[in-house]
C-alpha cells in the first residue's frame, strides 16, 4: 500500500522543483536548461500537472496587483473575475514567480528539514562524440564536443578536472569557486571558475579561444612558472601554444565577434526570440531543419512566444509546445503539423 507520507512528500518536491524552474523561465532558459527541463517534463506526467497548476495560481495572484490595502480591507471581488480574452506573451513575471515558490518552499520545509547542498562528486568516465554532442555535467557545466572528440571527467569534492584526449570542447563552466575546473590537454592546464572557452587539438599546438570571463593556462608540473607571457586570457582572446619538445611558445591575440563566430561554426546556432508570433518562428525553425514545421490551424499564427531555442533541435520545441500550450502534433514522415489541443 502507497505510503500516504512519502507521497506526500514526493508532491511537495515537484511543486518545489516546479516553481524553481519557472523561475528559472522567467529570466530565460539556456539550450542546456531548456533540454534539462523538456527531459524533467518527460520523466513523469506529475511534473507538468505541477507547472499548469502553478501557473493557474500565478494568474490568480497576479491579478491582485491593483489592490491596495490602504484602500480597503479586502480586495476588490472584481478583480477575481475571469479575464477578458486577450493576447499574451507566454512569459511569467518574476512577481509571481518569488510569491509561488516561498508559498511551495514553506510547504516543503514544513514536511522536512532542508540539508546543506553537498558537492556533487562525478565518477571517472569517458566521453565519446562520434557526432556533435552537447552534455550537462554532474556540477551543471555544460560541455559541447565537435565531431570526433573525446573527453574524460572525473569530479572529487574539492576539484572539478576534465582531460581532453582528442578533438576540440567548448565549455561553458558553473561558477563554484571552491571547486575549481581545469581541463588537462597534452601538457597544459586551463583553469577557469565561472567562464565559457574552448579548445581545439591538432597535431602540433593546442588553441584555447575564451569566449566568456578569464582563463589561466599553465604547466601542471610547474603552475608557478606560466607558459605565457600573460597567464591570464580574458574573453576575445585566443592563446596558441606549441605541443612540440621543448618549446613553451604561446602566441596572444584578439578576436572579435566575427572571428571568433567563424572558429564556432561547428557549434548549432541560437534562436532568439522575444514575444514573435509563432508564425515567424516556425519560419526560422524551417530554414535550417529538413523537417518541416506548419500550422494545421491557422488560429495559432499570432500566438506570442518568447525563448532561446537550438536551431538544430525544433523537435525539442515542438515538445515545449505540446507541454506548455494547449498544442499537439501530428508527425508526417518530415513534417510536423500543429494543432489546438481540443
Amino acid at each position: 500500500m502507497p505510503n500516504p507520507l512519502k507521497l506526500s512528500l514526493e508532491s511537495d518536491l515537484i511543486a518545489a522543483t516546479a516553481a524553481a524552474w519557472l523561475a528559472r523561465r522567467d529570466r530565460r532558459l539556456t539550450a542546456a536548461e531548456q533540454d534539462d527541463y523538456l527531459q524533467w517534463l518527460a520523466a513523469d506526467s506529475r511534473h507538468a500537472q505541477a507547472i499548469a497548476r502553478l501557473e493557474k495560481i500565478w494568474d490568480a495572484l497576479d491579478t491582485l496587483a491593483q489592490w491596495r490595502p490602504e484602500h480597503s480591507r479586502r480586495p476588490n471581488p472584481d478583480l477575481l473575475a475571469a479575464p477578458h480574452h486577450r493576447s499574451r506573451i507566454y512569459w511569467l513575471t518574476m512577481t509571481r514567480l518569488a510569491a509561488a515558490a516561498a508559498l511551495v518552499l514553506a510547504a516543503v520545509s514544513w514536511w522536512q528539514p532542508v540539508p546543506p547542498p553537498k558537492p556533487v562528486v562525478d565518477s571517472l568516465r569517458t566521453i565519446v562524440a562520434a557526432t556533435y554532442q552537447k552534455q550537462t555535467l554532474a556540477d551543471g557545466s555544460v560541455v559541447e564536443l565537435k565531431a570526433g572528440s573525446q573527453l574524460e571527467v572525473g569530479f572529487t569534492a574539492s576539484t572539478r578536472r576534465v582531460r581532453l584526449v582528442a578533438g576540440e570542447v567548448h565549455f561553458t563552466v558553473a561558477k563554484n569557486a571552491a571547486r575549481p575546473f581545469v581541463v588537462h590537454v597534452g601538457k597544459l592546464a586551463v583553469h577557469a571558475v565561472g567562464t565559457a572557452f574552448n579548445i581545439r587539438m591538432q597535431p602540433d599546438q593546442i588553441e584555447v579561444l575564451v569566449t566568456e570571463g578569464k582563463v589561466r593556462v599553465d604547466e601542471p608540473a610547474t603552475p608557478e612558472r606560466a607558459i605565457l607571457n600573460t597567464p591570464i586570457l580574458v574573453a576575445g582572446e585566443r592563446a596558441l601554444i606549441s605541443t612540440l619538445e621543448n618549446e613553451s611558445v604561446a602566441l596572444v591575440a584578439e578576436m572579435d565577434a566575427r572571428q571568433i563566430a567563424t572558429e564556432l561554426a561547428w557549434q548549432p546556432q541560437r534562436l532568439e526570440f522575444v514575444g514573435m508570433p509563432l508564425s515567424e518562428i516556425l519560419a526560422d525553425f524551417n530554414l535550417h531543419s529538413s523537417t518541416q514545421i506548419v500550422l494545421g490551424d491557422i488560429n495559432l499564427a499570432g500566438m506570442l512566444i518568447g525563448g532561446t531555442f537550438r536551431e538544430d533541435n525544433a523537435a525539442a520545441f515542438v515538445r515545449l509546445l505540446e507541454t506548455g500550450f494547449d498544442i499537439r502534433a501530428e508527425h508526417r514522415g518530415k513534417q510536423i503539423v500543429l494543432y489546438y489541443r481540443p
